[in-house]
C-alpha cells in the first residue's frame, strides 16, 4: 500500500485525505508500496530545482525523485513528489481541464515514475500515458 503525506509550501485547495485517496488508487494501479511525500511549491523553488536536478532553468510541473533507485540505502519511502501549484493552475487553463483533474493527472504522474514507469520512448510513454489516464479517470468518477 501507498501511503502518501502532503506538505504545501504554497496555498492550494488539497487536503491530505485527497491525496491520501489518490495515492491508494494509483499505487494498487501501479504496484507501488511504501511511503510518498508530496510537496506543493510555487514558481521560484519548482525552478530552482528543475535547474540543479535536471539541468533545466525553466519551472516545470512535477518532479519526482525515487529512492528506490539508490541501492546503497534502503527506505520505506517511495520517494518525494514536488508539484507546483502555480503550474498546475496555467496548465488546466491551457488544456480546459479542471485544476482538480490537472493535478491529480500530474500527481499520478510523478507517482508512475517512482514505480518505474518513464516516457524516454514511445512505447514507455503510450504504455504510461495510458495507465496515467486510466488511474486520472477512476479518480475522477
Amino acid at each position: 500500500m501507498l501511503k502518501a503525506n502532503l506538505f504545501k509550501k504554497v496555498r492550494c485547495p488539497w487536503t491530505e485525505k485527497k491525496i491520501r485517496k489518490l495515492a491508494g488508487l494509483a499505487g494498487r494501479e501501479a504496484g507501488l508500496t511504501g511511503n510518498l511525500d508530496l510537496i506543493v511549491i510555487g514558481n521560484p523553488e519548482m525552478k530552482k530545482l528543475n535547474r540543479r536536478y535536471r539541468r533545466k532553468n525553466r519551472v516545470t510541473d512535477v518532479l519526482s525523485f525515487a529512492w528506490g533507485e539508490d541501492k546503497k540505502v534502503k527506505s520505506a519511502s517511495a520517494g518525494e513528489i514536488y508539484i507546483c501549484w502555480p503550474q498546475i493552475k496555467k496548465q488546466a487553463e491551457e488544456y480546459g481541464v479542471a485544476e482538480k483533474e490537472e493535478f491529480a493527472r500530474m500527481a499520478i504522474h510523478g507517482m508512475l515514475h517512482l514505480a518505474g514507469y518513464d516516457h524516454a520512448t514511445k512505447k514507455g510513454e503510450k504504455i504510461m500515458s495510458a495507465k496515467q489516464e486510466k488511474i486520472v479517470k477512476n479518480f475522477m468518477k
